[in-house]
């Protein structure tokens, strides 16, 4: 048996365009043209829509880049996102009218049932000093008459807004919005027009033309009509008088700029309902209720939930029938494809599972009963079903059972006994498929009962993918690099330097470096030799090369130097708000490095640490010429000791186990290590810390996020590196572990140990 495990979906498309085009064409004039520019053609399509034939509004100009060379060079800073340097706008704000009386109420129902369908949602009130509810951008006028509040509310939109956004809804407290349908709306009509759209009402002695938008049921501004209106507030708000501020703002606009208001413009019938007092929205099925736009008036919080449950099922059962007869046009458009019935996937309408290439590419099941799953993240063979996990098998089984008693009843009905068997996969192509096995009692409606079990299959499809909001960074923060040089890595710290001059200095990065000279106890004391000379005569060299430079080195002292206890000496020494880059001797920082700490390390929010890629031992993974005649067969082998070629690929891996390298922010590691001061005390502090690099710090002693993730641009060179036996087991363990795996792949490992017990037994 198959159930189909379907999260409400949002809408399921699918498009067949047919294209029909006139070849018949005048002495080189274009038909296109000519269509829409002979008299008599359709010029006007609409009463509010005039077309522009000017030619340069759809002509690309070409803007030649030039730079005066007299002038120094300056780094060129792009914007993070390229709707912001296109200038391109958000579609839709919606600005909610609230009081002192309904803030806390009804203004709190609005928030909760459309504030996650609009990308901006503001509440306007006259009380000054205003209580704002948790979630809920609220803007205080201190003045909360009509007229008053419309027009500062108008200015505070224009100010703030009048650049970013296409569209301004307004609307009061006590009206309903069924926001999907009003998105769906503005992202039909033209952005290019004064617009003022809603319920239309006529004023009081005035003319038929003379109309104005009724408030309760929100009304629509287009950015072009709010530009033109904005010089004309402080005039209006002194000549007309009213107690309505949407009757203001309709006489506002009629006198200032003749524009009234329209319920109906480009085809778009802007529909509204008047609920009546005392009226049940679950029983309310008239073809004006069903389409409203918005409902009015709504006089209590509970009444919003009410209607926003029955949209939302509304809404539901409509995307449910329509997944249905696309479903239903896909399987009879399937038998005419050259694959035929073969070819229909499960579920209809969704990707077929991926398909393998090789074992490399074969996603495994997890198994899970329902009380344990034997997949865990520590590795363990076993542990409890709990948490998210365990609420997602549950709703797995519960679906499952719907679907078989929707499918079978009357004539069976099914029990759960007990999960016997349970199976889970993540496809990224389609989603989170489940396998269940189920012991089920089914009741026959004579009342017969009989122990089955049976295998059903379920997917739960990806729905619509969204982008996680995510505070704002640039590119133009400096990053502090900081190096911790033990005595043993002072030999290779040379060639770190000429790294760090090749791809920071030469190319002009905003960044700094420190480095943190770690003495032992009797190493660099009075008449003793120094081992950090050569270091420190390099970073010379370095500041001797490139004027301006400054590295800055401390010298410590340490008997069992600990990474958070080094850091720990340089964050005292930097501002709150330094952008720390932790290296190693072995790191290699460059320009796209740099800008990806940048961009991944967030103040507050999340710390990075870069996954890099380790070099397989040149002894075991002999490298190959880049490239070879065609043809020709495998590289001879060098001779032992021979240098490889410049340049030539060589095999690794990315290092997991290594954890040394990371991009944070100041202000983040201070308040992680003062939660850990908190948690831990005394004796019980010292002994963690010896066991703690500053991952594990952010890990277990911050609330930021943790983005570890590999980095291409981060490659180290093999090296014998030793653990140092002072370590804690899981550091030292780590430490082994990363060193043993970067010898080779275990192919390599392999050949090499064959051929070592071959020439054992010779």
């Amino acid at each position: 048996a198959q159930a189909g495990l379907l999260p409400p979906l949002t809408g399921l498309r699918t498009d067949l365009s047919l294209l029909r085009v006139s070849w018949i064409q005048g002495e080189g004039e274009d038909p296109c043209v000519l269509a829409v520019g002979e008299p008599g053609g359709p010029q006007n399509l609409d009463s509010g829509t005039q077309l522009d034939q000017s030619d340069e509004d759809f002509k690309p100009r070409i803007v030649p880049y030039y730079r005066d060379p007299n002038k120094p060079y300056k780094k060129v800073l792009r914007t993070r996102y390229i709707q912001t340097e296109l200038g391109s706008r958000e579609r839709l704000l919606v600005a909610v009218l609230t009081s002192r009386a309904t803030l806390s109420t009804l203004a709190v129902a609005v928030n909760r049932t459309v504030a996650h369908h609009f990308p901006r949602l503001l509440y306007f009130t006259g009380q000054r000093g205003a209580r704002t509810p948790a979630g809920m951008q609220v803007v205080s006028h201190g003045d909360e008459r009509p007229a008053w509040l419309m027009s500062e509310t108008l200015r505070h939109l224009h100010t703030h807004f009048g650049a970013d956004y296409d569209w301004f809804f307004v609307m009061q407290d006590d009206t309903y919005v069924q926001a999907p349908r009003l998105a769906a709306l503005a992202g039909h009509l033209s952005i290019n027009q004064d617009l003022y759209l809603g319920r239309t009402e006529e004023f009081i002695g005035a003319g038929e033309q003379a109309r104005y938008c009724h408030g309760g049921f929100g009304y629509l501004l287009s950015r072009s009509l709010l530009l033109r209106l904005w010089p004309h507030l402080d005039g209006c708000r002194g000549d007309i008088l009213s107690a309505r501020p949407d009757e203001w703002l309709g006489r506002c606009l009629i006198d200032s700029l003749g524009i009234g208001c329209v319920s109906q413009h480009q085809g778009q019938q802007y529909r509204s309902f008047e609920l009546a007092k005392n009226r049940d929205p679950e029983k309310e099925g008239s073809s004006a209720f069903l389409s409203a736009f918005a409902v009015h008036p709504v006089s209590e919080g509970t009444l919003m939930y009410r209607l926003h449950k029955r949209f939302s099922a509304l809404e539901l059962e409509r995307t449910y029938s329509e997944i249905e007869q696309l479903q239903a046009q896909i399987r009879n458009l399937t038998v005419l494809t050259p694959e035929g019935e073969a070819g229909l996937s499960w579920p209809i309408g969704l990707p077929a599972p991926f398909t393998p290439h090789s074992r490399f590419e074969v996603l495994g099941w997890d198994y899970f009963t329902e009380q344990h799953t034997f997949s865990c993240a520590d590795g363990a063979p076993k542990c409890p079903l709990q948490g998210a996990s365990r609420a997602d098998v549950g709703d797995a089984v519960e679906t499952a059972l719907e679907q078989l008693n929707r499918r079978y009843q009357p004539r069976l009905r099914f029990q759960k006994q007990r999960l016997l068997n349970g199976y889970r996969r993540f496809d990224p192509a389609r989603g989170m498929e489940y396998t269940l096995d189920l012991l089920l009692e089914a009741v026959t409606q004579r009342g017969h009962r009989r122990a089955l079990a049976r295998r059903v299959s379920l997917l739960r499809p990806l729905s619509r993918v969204e982008i996680l909001p995510m505070p704002y960074v640039t590119e133009a923060t400096r990053v502090q690099l900081v190096l911790p040089l033990l005595v043993a890595e002072a030999a290779a710290a040379p060639a770190f330097l000429e790294a760090f001059a090749a791809g920071v200095l030469e190319p002009r990065e905003h960044a700094l470096l420190t480095l943190l000279l770690v003495y032992g106890p009797r190493e660099g004391g009075r008449g003793a030799p120094d081992p950090f000379l050569g270091v420190k005569a390099a970073a010379a060299e370095l500041e001797r090369r490139y004027p301006g430079t400054r590295l800055a080195w401390l010298a410590v002292r340490a008997e069992a130097p600990s990474q958070v206890r080094l850091l720990d000496v340089v964050s005292k020494k930097h501002p709150v708000d330094t952008l720390f880059f932790l290296a190693t001797v072995w790191t290699r920082p460059g320009p796209e490095v740099l800008n990806r700490c940048r961009m991944n390390a967030i103040s507050g929010w999340q710390a990075f640490f870069p996954v890099h890629f380790q070099e397989f031992s040149p002894a075991l993974a002999p490298q190959r010429s880049p490239q070879g005649p065609p043809g020709a067969g495998p590289d001879p082998p060098s001779p032992p000791g021979a240098e490889p070629a410049r340049g030539a690929p060589l095999g690794g891996r990315f290092d997991r186990q290594a954890s040394a390298e990371g991009c944070f922010y100041n202000a983040d590691y201070l308040a992680a290590r003062a939660r850990l001061a908190g948690e831990l005390a005394g004796q019980e502090e010292e002994e963690a810390l010896e066991g703690l690099e500053v991952m594990d710090v952010f890990l277990r002693f911050s609330g930021l996020h943790l983005f570890r993730a590999v980095e291409p641009g981060l490659v180290q060179k093999f090296s014998v590196r030793d653990c140092s036996p002072r370590l804690s087991e899981e550091l030292y363990h780590r430490c082994r572990l990363s060193t043993l795996e970067g010898l080779g792949a275990r192919a390599q490992l392999a050949v090499a140990l064959f051929e070592q017990e071959q020439a054992n037994s010779t």
